[in-house]
């Protein structure tokens, strides 16, 4: 199949009519027509296919006993109502470079496996790369049967529901001690590659970023009849600390977003006794990110304080900076800065968003490759890639692949 093939047929499947976005959450009925036809690209390719302990699709060319493999591949979730690029077009444009790669008449000598990471975005449970977390040890069994969504189902509960036996969950260090290299491909998420005018790029870094939860509690009582200054509305406090976090970001050069909020009782005439909201930092370096959400922190504290407002803080997530390995993205670099005889500047580029690719560099040597994102829009249904940089993604995938795993 082609790639426009590939990408049509992948296309509809949890798109909402009334977004234009994507709702394919984790353990849900999207989420298993995505498996099923990762399966099936798999299985029509000769691949062997596995679903590993902790919901993980691998499909194997070659034998991974072997070990040293070559692994690609992305995520098939998406956050909510989001597009349609970020994640799929790893997960596509592998099985379409090793195509190309067939085509090529390419003699592979190493094991090469395409691999779809279960519930990346975290949107169901709210935590990011859970499937690759579990497979590096970096949460545990506790720490996974704990977590649940907005409704209570936990995290195994949902697994078992979907038909799978979350029984097995856990760290993989066998599986993942087969790898000797990881290349996720995905979409910028931003607009360096389209400001420079290139089509492909190669990631350096991804900052360190966090997600941080804001609980205000206050007084419920009556929107009505209670007076101004009698009222403990953690709603004020709240307001005012998103404001703070796009000010202490924007001085310190980071980004900063409360994103998500939930309100009880939630009344259109009622005061609220608890507003709860999400804080995502991210910044180029540690200290920095420190400083924000310091700097976020130390203000909600004191409008909390002024309103007769109860606040705790707490980090639900959190990854450090990752360097990806020099040694795998300078050969990179070399693969892709070679065409015809003439040699090429590829650009490398940080990125404040996390990926599979990060979670695994602590265990595994990792890279990642950027197509064009013209737009910058990302988590969106207006995220966009045109299609011929998608295929020149699909081209540099094919030759990093070919450069690392046939010679």
């Amino acid at each position: 199949m082609t790639f426009h093939s590939m990408w049509a047929e992948l296309l509809p499947i949890g798109r909402s009519s009334a977004s234009g976005g994507y709702r394919r959450f984790a353990w849900t009925g999207a989420d298993t027509d995505c498996r099923a036809w990762f399966r099936q690209q798999a299985e029509s390719r000769g691949l062997t296919y596995e679903l590993d302990r902790n919901g993980n699709q691998w499909a194997w060319l070659g034998d991974p006993a072997e070990g040293d493999a070559v692994v690609t591949g992305s995520h098939l979730d998406s956050v909510p109502d989001g597009g349609a690029f970020d994640g799929p077009l790893g997960v596509v444009s592998s099985f379409a470079a090793l195509d190309e790669l067939r085509a090529r008449g390419a003699q592979f000598t190493k094991p090469l496996a395409i691999v779809n990471f279960g519930d990346e975005e975290g949107a169901r449970f709210g935590l990011a790369c859970v499937g690759s977390r579990l497979a590096a040890g970096q949460l545990t069994v506790e720490q996974a049967h704990r977590l649940t969504d907005a409704d209570g189902i936990t995290l195994p509960q949902a697994m078992e529901r979907a038909g799978y036996d979350p029984a097995g969950i856990g760290p993989d260090p066998e599986r993942l001690g087969r790898i000797g290299a990881f290349v996720e491909l995905h979409v910028e998420q931003g607009r360096a590659l389209d400001i420079g005018g290139d089509q492909v790029g190669i990631a350096s870094a991804i900052w360190p970023h966090g997600r941080w939860r804001f609980d205000f509690r206050g007084e419920a009582n009556h929107a009505g009849t209670t007076r101004l200054v009698d009222r403990h509305d953690p709603m004020l406090p709240y307001a005012e600390t998103v404001l703070a976090a796009r000010r202490e970001a924007r001085l310190a050069g980071a980004v900063a977003t409360f994103g998500k909020i939930a309100v009880e009782p939630n009344g259109v005439n009622a005061i609220p006794s608890l507003v709860r909201g999400w804080l995502d930092s991210r910044a180029a370096d540690q200290a920095t990110l420190d400083t924000v959400v310091g700097g976020v922190e130390k203000a909600a504290r004191e409008y909390a304080d002024a309103q007769g407002v109860e606040l705790d803080v707490i980090r639900e997530s959190f990854t450090p900076v990752v360097e990806f390995e020099h040694a795998l993205r300078d050969e990179l670099a070399r693969i892709l800065g070679k065409e015809r005889d003439a040699v090429l500047s590829v650009p490398v580029l940080g990125t404040g968003a996390g990926h599979d690719a990060g979670i695994l560099s602590g265990t595994v040597p990792t890279a990642m490759l950027f197509v064009r994102n013209p737009t910058g829009v990302s988590h969106s249904p207006a995220e966009f890639a045109a299609e011929d940089d998608c295929v020149a993604g699909v081209t540099a995938l094919a030759d990093v692949l070919e450069g690392l795993a046939c010679r």
